[in-house]
């Protein structure tokens, strides 16, 4: 890999990671593209998806502050429940992330019609959340675990996971500014958590590391997160505006083109 695509799958991540586009779809078709087997390359993914927590970390810092000052208070207050809200939108994923990963693997690895499919799930849960409202309010221990649920069903490559989650959480009435905060603050500890089980698999296999520089894992960090940085704060005022649909649009064209360049290339 070379310093000029690692920033360009760096971008890739980090502006598709919030943006409600899939992140992991559009890897698969950059990397198809340009030639790149960056799937298989786990360094080069725990680095940029470091990157994209990091961005999160920095936009949400006041609000991950305070709710680490109210769990240091010991009692059950608005930071320990977003915690345990938090918590309990984790378990499906985590499920699917312990027992099912060589399964949810088998999704990837240059299937750009089965991503185009995809796509266009993603598009159509856009627009529906565009089209139907519903009384706005906060999100409950129930909301939250359907809110996990479609987290999890975004592991797929082309099922957005902001997409999915923010979507889903307008679909059962949650405010829009609270279902933002609570989609990027949930996929942190998902984020680290399939990090730390990449490095695992690099510990144990350290030749994967002699294809790639030093410089190539540092140029992909940076753009990673600064197009992680700037995607973050986008999103939110999307979301404010109700603008949404847009996407769906982007999402319904994208996965058009991917369906028809897999059947004719």
């Amino acid at each position: 890999m070379t310093i000029f695509e690692a920033i360009i799958l760096g971008i890739i991540q980090g502006l598709t990671e919030f943006l409600p586009v899939s992140s992991s779809g559009h890897i698969e078709l950059g990397t198809f593209l340009l030639g790149v087997s960056a799937a298989d390359n786990l360094l080069f993914t725990v680095v940029v998806h470091a990157a994209t927590a990091l961005s999160t970390v920095f936009v949400f810092r006041k609000d991950i502050a305070a709710i680490i000052k109210d769990l240091f208070k010991f009692e059950w207050n608005e930071g320990t429940k977003f915690t345990s809200k938090i918590l309990l939108s984790m378990v499906p994923i985590g499920i699917v992330g312990v027992f099912f990963e060589k399964e949810v693997e088998a999704f990837f690895g240059g299937k750009i019609i089965f991503v185009g499919a995809m796509l266009w799930v993603t598009a159509c849960l856009l627009t529906f959340s565009h089209y139907v409202h519903k009384k706005e309010g906060e999100v409950s221990f129930s909301k939250a675990l359907i809110i996990g649920l479609a987290q999890t069903i975004a592991i797929l490559p082309g099922i957005s996971r902001s997409g999915s989650t923010i979507a889903t959480a307008l679909l059962i009435g949650v405010e829009k500014d609270k279902a933002t905060r609570f989609s990027f603050l949930m996929v942190l500890l998902p984020i680290l958590g399939a990090s730390a089980l990449k490095m695992k698999k690099f510990i144990e296999a350290p030749a994967i590391a002699e294809s790639i520089s030093g410089a190539v894992l540092a140029f992909g960090f940076l753009a990673a997160f600064l197009a992680g940085l700037a995607a973050c704060i986008w999103m939110i005022n999307i979301v404010r505006k109700g603008k949404l649909i847009y996407f769906a649009v982007y999402c319904a064209i994208v996965g058009s083109i991917a369906i028809l360049g897999g059947l004719y290339i």
